[in-house]
């Protein structure tokens, strides 16, 4: 017997959350799928179990910054205590998330959906149909296809370590790598980072030059070049990079993300899909089968972030209850990188600007002697804005060094809105804080 829905989400991440919430809240009658524990990568695998385990590391780090400055004697950290301060957050959130989908009368199932129809799917011994399906199933690591890749592991499973091993390496150097060395360098483990070409491709140059310094006083080492394979013995991991073997205890895939679609047998509801990617409308609906829906990671439509997928969902929302015809817009996403310390950006690279013919100024600076780094003794700290010259718009706004996760927030308001290099300037903001120092990184 197959049971009837309004519409049904496939995954239990932010996407999916936000979409079966606003449905239910219409009166339409929502089914939420997931194989994994209900609450998707951001709350159990991702975002906020990272940051987390980051709450131990800015302690440490602040406590080695102000050592023979006011402050004396060694902490370190607590791997095993620190986890467990993580999932006293983790752990509860899939019975939250599921006595939440209860009293908003969503139905639950749990296992590994797949379409059998157009508008119809699978879940074990379950037939389910619906007027829309959204696919939120999120991203997964992307092959590499390299010999031995099996030994490698993945960022969710590095989340849970019971215990660190002495020498971990990061295949790629993106965010990922980036934030968790840092993590894993500050509580003792000798780490690696192999990249072929300059790491944080994502960021500015010039931020990630004035941060690079902490990844040496860590002892991080960047080996660039590509792995070529991986091969185990009883005791360790031999990984080879070019002509180089090096030996370390584990490594970790942070070589980049792909849509999560494999299992859900595509071809069955007549959904396109192109290199690993489904075909889209602008209004995040399938080419090919008008039922279907995408949001988030498995939409990739915009940024890979939190933001973008509750976003997505709240478009697709719109565009099924009201068939506005509503596109998504990802002007001003704000990017941060939670190493320590941290680096952010929002809008355009200069690049970008350069390649897109537009005319503008560049305002760039390290500032180590500025008093939000002086107060903390933090050594760095500097900005890149882009402004538009006619105009005076902020087309870009990059920024490394303490609170530069939450003074990007500014920027991307800026970005997002049209606001103007003088429209900030003009703004009073707190004193003494990160904020304040706006109006000098506009000039």
């Amino acid at each position: 017997m197959t049971d009837k829905f309004d519409f049904i989400a496939i995954g239990s991440g932010t996407a999916a959350q936000v979409a079966v919430h606003r449905m239910a809240k219409a009166g339409k009658r929502c089914a939420v799928i997931d194989y994994r524990p209900y609450g998707g990568t951001c709350a159990l695998r991702g975002c906020d179990p990272k940051k987390m385990l980051v709450s131990g590391e800015e302690v440490v780090a602040a406590f080695s910054r102000m050592r023979g400055h006011g402050i004396d004697g060694d902490i370190q950290i607590n791997w095993r205590d620190l986890q467990e301060f993580k999932r006293s957050f983790t752990d509860p959130v899939p019975d939250k998330q599921q006595a939440r989908y209860e009293r908003a009368g969503v139905a639950t199932f749990h296992g590994k959906a797949r379409f059998v129809g157009s508008c119809s799917l699978a879940v074990d011994s379950d037939l389910l149909e619906a007027d829309h399906i959204l696919i939120a199933t999120g991203a997964q690591p992307r092959t590499l296809d390299i010999e031995g890749e099996t030994h490698l592991t993945h960022s969710d499973v590095f989340l849970e370590l019971e215990k660190l091993p002495e020498h971990i390496l990061f295949v790629g150097g993106g965010y990922i790598a980036a934030e968790l060395a840092h993590l894993a360098a500050r509580a003792g483990a000798k780490v690696t980072i192999v990249q072929r070409g300059r790491v944080l491709q994502a960021f500015d140059p010039d931020i990630v030059e004035w941060l690079l310094p902490s990844f040496e006083r860590l002892g991080i080492e960047i080996v660039d070049g590509a792995v070529t394979g991986i091969t185990k013995d009883a005791q360790s991991l031999r990984v080879h990079v070019g002509d180089q073997q090096l030996t370390v205890d584990m490594a970790v895939h942070s070589a980049g993300r792909v849509p999560a679609l494999e299992a859900l047998d595509l071809e069955a509801a007549n959904i396109a899909a192109a290199n690993g990617r489904l075909l889209l409308t602008p209004q995040l609906c399938s080419e090919t089968n008008e039922h279907v829906y995408a949001a988030g990671d498995a939409a990739a439509s915009g940024p890979p972030l939190t933001p973008v997928s509750s976003h997505d969902a709240k478009v697709v929302v719109e565009n099924i209850l009201e068939g506005s015809g509503r596109e998504p817009n990802y002007m001003g996403v704000p990017s941060a990188l939670f190493t320590v310390p941290p680096a952010a950006r929002v809008g355009l690279l200069e690049k970008e600007a350069c390649d897109a013919g537009l005319d503008f100024d560049v305002d760039a600076g390290a500032h180590s002697k500025w008093f939000s780094a002086r107060r903390l003794n933090a050594e760095i700290y500097g900005h890149k804005m882009l402004i538009e010259r006619d105009s005076g718009r902020v087309l870009g706004a990059h920024i490394v060094g303490p609170g530069a996760d939450e003074v990007i927030n500014i920027f991307a308001l800026a970005v997002r809105h049209g606001l103007t290099a003088d429209d900030l300037k003009s703004t009073m903001f707190a004193y003494p804080t990160g904020a304040s120092d706006v109006g000098y990184m506009l000039g």
